[in-house]
């Protein structure tokens, strides 16, 4: 098949693009390499991975017109966003310009050049203040605590009026908590494992009583490939229409996740306890029956082998950002 990856210098993207090609799909990966973080690690992620990604910001209609007629794309993989629940405070036209008029470029795309099958990444932050848990995907999304949850919850309609007026067939994936090697260095392990080698203190948010759904990187990739190579079942309507979420399923206590990478690396964290920021959960826990249902996804590395593999990546020379 013929997939375009967007965001393909990110976290979960850069890994996507590759188990894709080893699969023997050929893909086209393209990303702005914008500076909301070091860029130093988007390039480093596509050395590692032997990734040839083409600059190009989604929100570019023309450019991204000239892509699709160019490749012929069978199916797409939109990763590309403005990710980032705080940031979303203190920039929220960032989230406007990429989230949503690059999500319609990408759709007006899909429908203008014969995509067949379009996937793309919604998050657990659609589930913004409910209360009931495990999140299930027939859960109301209408209360979300921050302007990203709103712009993911927004992909997920602006995708369901495509699959119903042109036919095309959609898989929306809301993603729980990634972590691993390669990761973001605004998310927590990268801030801690930071803080903590260097005798710094971290973070703790709500004074350390938040429960986080962490889910180790390969098992993303897993349930998101097998969501890419398979297409949603079509509804009684003829819709073929889906949203999963994609989780680890086990709920950790964000104290636990401190210890386990103390453990890995070896040094003890000094611990700043703070409130509750603004546009932040309480918990997330993901209910993955769905998705494990219809595409036999099941997470399989639990939190100590997960933060173990995260804590050696830290330490080695492939990290571009160890000494910072």
């Amino acid at each position: 098949m013929r997939i375009l990856v967007t965001g393909a210098a990110g976290f979960i993207a850069s890994r996507l693009m590759y188990e894709l090609k080893l699969r023997g799909h050929e893909v086209t990966g393209v990303d702005n390499f914008n500076s909301y973080y070091d860029v130093r690690l988007k390039h480093a992620r596509c050395r590692e991975f032997g990734l040839d990604v083409r600059p190009l910001d989604i929100s570019d209609k023309a450019a991204l017109d000239s892509l699709f007629a160019e490749c012929g794309f069978d199916k797409v993989v939109n990763l590309a966003a403005q990710a980032g629940v705080r940031y979303s405070i203190e920039a929220p036209y960032a989230y406007l310009q990429s989230n949503l008029t690059g999500f319609l470029n990408i759709l007006e795309a899909g429908r203008n050049y014969g995509v067949k099958h379009l996937v793309y990444a919604s998050s657990s932050s659609v589930y913004g203040l409910n209360a009931k848990i495990p999140y299930s995907e027939a859960d109301k999304t209408d209360s979300p605590a921050s302007l990203y949850a709103a712009t993911k919850k927004s992909n997920e309609l602006m995708a369901h009026a495509y699959c119903s007026l042109y036919g095309i067939a959609m898989t929306g994936l809301r993603y729980f908590t990634v972590y691993g090697p390669w990761g973001r260095p605004d998310m927590a392990p990268m801030l801690f494992a930071r803080a903590i080698i260097k005798g710094e203190p971290i973070k703790v948010f709500n004074g350390g009583d938040m429960m986080r759904d962490f889910t180790f990187i390969d098992d993303i990739v897993a349930g998101t490939v097998a969501c890419v190579e398979s297409e949603p079942v079509p509804e009684e309507s003829g819709r073929r229409f889906r949203v999963y979420n994609i989780g680890c399923g086990h709920p950790v206590k964000l104290l636990d996740f401190i210890s386990e990478l103390e453990k890995a690396l070896g040094i003890k964290a000094v611990p700043e306890y703070l409130p509750m920021q603004k546009g932040d959960v309480y918990q997330t826990y993901a209910d993955t029956s769905l998705l494990e249902a219809e595409t036999g996804y099941k997470p399989r590395v639990l939190l100590p082998e997960g933060i173990g593999a995260f804590a050696r990546w830290y330490k080695s020379e492939k990290n571009p950002l160890r000494d910072l």
